[in-house]
């Protein structure tokens, strides 16, 4: 069903005892607005998790992939949808517009989010209908940097193949030296309020609907 109106929504996110949204310019510590020690989550992550949901939950579902998929190249997903169209002429203005459309139709994001879609063949642009805004915390959060203890070690010993090669090693250690540590960033509790809408008109350009 096509929509009709213009939707504004707002919801919540409650963390506890995780890292929402880590930066890693921060060494992943989570995200802050260092004024008023607010935290919040960008609008690319709660995307990412919606992606990740409609993956697992409807990935045997026509029309319901995903196109930004992690660790893959969005390119080979451009050139399926110019193959599909028989569209490999990308400067071909219809041959564009086919591939655009195969995109919509058959990746869940592209027709909810939007997505550049000229990095390698051109398959235009598609402006989504459903808009985010950045989670912010309700309330400051306090990051916290802990020290974990991991109690073996993964190291790469030299000229050894063998299960008597490791054993032979390890025994020639101090056990303290056959544990590491190692870092955890976290918050204990934060609720974060974000807010976004879905325009009617982009919702039927792109054929996402209800």
């Amino acid at each position: 069903m096509n929509l009709q109106n213009r939707y504004e929504f707002l919801f919540y996110i409650e963390c506890v005892n995780c890292n929402p949204n880590g930066d890693p310019d921060m060494g992943n510590t989570p995200r802050i607005d260092p004024q008023d020690m607010h935290g919040y989550i960008t609008d690319v992550a709660i995307k990412r998790r919606i992606r990740n949901y409609i993956q697992n939950a409807y990935k045997d579902k026509k029309g319901m992939r995903i196109i930004m998929e992690s660790s893959t190249n969005i390119n080979k997903f451009i050139a399926e949808a110019h193959e599909k169209t028989d569209g490999l002429a990308s400067k071909d203005k219809a041959k564009v517009a086919a591939a655009r459309e195969y995109a919509c139709s058959n990746f869940y994001d592209v027709r909810t989010f939007g997505a550049v879609l000229s990095t390698g063949l051109n398959a235009g642009q598609v402006r989504g209908p459903v808009q985010l805004t950045f989670a912010r915390s309700v309330e400051p959060i306090l990051p916290l940097d802990i020290t974990i203890s991991r109690m073996l070690v993964a190291e790469n010993v030299k000229g050894a193949t063998t299960v008597s090669d490791y054993e032979k090693w390890e025994s020639e250690q101090d056990e303290d030296k056959l544990r590491t540590f190692g870092r955890k960033q976290f918050i204990s509790y934060g609720l974060y309020e974000a807010r976004g809408f879905v325009s009617a008109n982009l919702s039927e350009n792109t054929g996402f609907s209800e």
